[in-house]
């Protein structure tokens, strides 16, 4: 596969070669740079100097989950807005580069090591995927390189921060996501019978766990169930299969190339009409457009972010500077696109990390990154904020069902802390 690579920076050459210089000799093993004195002393300072920090990212810019490749785009605007207009953090620029693993964990991996070993990265940030993240776990714990708010809702990222202290996600878990479609229909649907579409990796059997045990011992009940693997050309014939179910509720639990074709089928079959819960991940627009809104009305899914094609965040503060300076530092993106928004609020809330570091080291940034009190990061929606500990990995943990109508998503109900709800 072609690589890609991607270089996200406003960083001048000068400044370029100050942060190689500070690098020098780094092999991101542990053994590289180091600070010499304080409270720091003896901690991993590779990538991170008095006026800079570089940072590395893997996406998939190719392949089935290529949908995910407008992230780091937004990522590359809020950066560039903090680098020009804020001096960046705490006086360091920040350099992000993207490498593209094609949605491969073996490809993912590999730039990893690249990232790390050549490039001399201070951190692995927005690692994008459950199986491609997973593999690179792996090698960031035992290199003892920070992989922090990886772009997934898989348990395992906060599930043992003493096996993998090194790495933490970002976004609600796909078990709390699972268990809110659970509660749902409890109260709204109490005898639904529910078909359920996953992918076969631990992507989709978090989710699906989470809403199988949020409805244990109630009137709602699984009746059929489909796997597709993300090599699958189509989930035609799964479709199939679920529509002879005839259940009430389609639980579609897939990544945005799988989402439309569910959505499509889902439309095509005239003779079944399940209320169709569609999960977070495929929630996107960017999604939907193919098939139609038309012909997606009503659908349900769950949000923690504000919907940049809300009009009832026209005002919005937050709002209103993701736009303004979307279009200064990436004038060809569309702000609507929820893909943008979301990295936005990433890089926002890693530049919220960034300014707590006590130690400009990798230690020091973990310790920040599990230590988060109440941390909003743009374009959260109202009520939820990021929060950990030594032993709770999930920052965000609170979400709120929504329901499509016309050309954008509504709000309903409120925000739901998973945390509180579910223990």
């Amino acid at each position: 596969m072609h690589t890609k690579t991607i270089r996200l920076t406003s960083v001048t050459a000068a400044l370029a070669a100050l942060l190689a210089a500070s690098a020098c000799g780094g092999r991101g093993d542990g053994s590289g740079p180091t600070v010499a004195q304080g409270e720091c002393k003896g901690q991993q300072a590779t990538g991170i100097a008095e006026k800079s920090v570089k940072l590395g990212g893997i996406y998939p810019l190719s392949g089935p989950a290529s949908a995910y490749g407008d992230i780091p785009k937004g990522i590359k605007a809020y950066f560039d807005y903090v680098n020009a207009e804020k001096g960046g953090v705490n006086g360091r620029k920040i350099e992000f580069i993207v490498r593209d693993d094609g949605y491969q964990p073996p490809k993912s991996v590999e730039e990893a090591r690249r990232l790390v070993e050549q490039e001399q990265v201070f951190a692995l940030f927005q690692t994008l995927g459950t199986p491609t993240s997973s593999a690179v776990m792996e090698y960031a714990n035992k290199k003892k390189v920070p992989q922090v708010f990886v772009s997934s809702g898989a348990s395992k990222w906060g599930s043992d921060p003493v096996a993998h202290p090194w790495t933490i996600g970002w976004q609600p878990s796909y078990l709390s996501e699972g268990r809110v479609y659970g509660q749902y229909l409890k109260t709204e649907k109490p005898n639904a019978k529910v078909a359920v579409l996953y992918q076969n990796d631990d992507f989709g059997k978090d989710l699906r766990e989470g809403f199988v045990k949020a409805i244990e011992g109630s009137g709602v009940k699984v009746v059929a169930e489909q796997t597709y693997e993300v090599t699958d050309p189509s989930i035609d014939p799964q479709m199939r299969n679920l529509a002879n179910s005839r259940a009430d509720v389609l639980l579609d639990i897939t990544t945005p190339k799988f989402g439309t074709q569910a959505l499509a089928a889902d439309a095509k079959n005239t003779d079944w009409n399940p209320l169709h819960i569609i999960n977070n991940v495929a929630s996107s627009p960017t999604v939907l457009r193919p098939v139609g809104f038309g012909k997606v009305q009503d659908i349900v899914s769950a949000a923690f972010l504000k919907d940049p094609s809300d009009p009832q965040w026209a005002d919005d503060t937050e709002m209103r500077l993701y736009r303004e300076k979307l279009k200064k530092y990436a004038g060809g993106l569309d702000p609507q696109i929820p893909y943008h928004s979301l990295g936005w609020a990433s890089g926002s809330a890693m530049e919220k990390a960034l300014a707590t570091l006590k130690c400009p080291t990798r230690e020091g940034l973990m310790k920040a990154v599990r230590d988060l009190k109440d941390v909003r990061s743009d374009l959260l929606l109202p009520g939820v904020s990021m929060n950990t500990t030594a032993q709770d990995g999930f920052p965000i943990e609170t979400l709120q069902l929504q329901r499509f109508k016309g050309e954008r998503w509504n709000l309903f109900g409120q925000p739901v802390d998973t945390r509180k709800a579910f223990g």
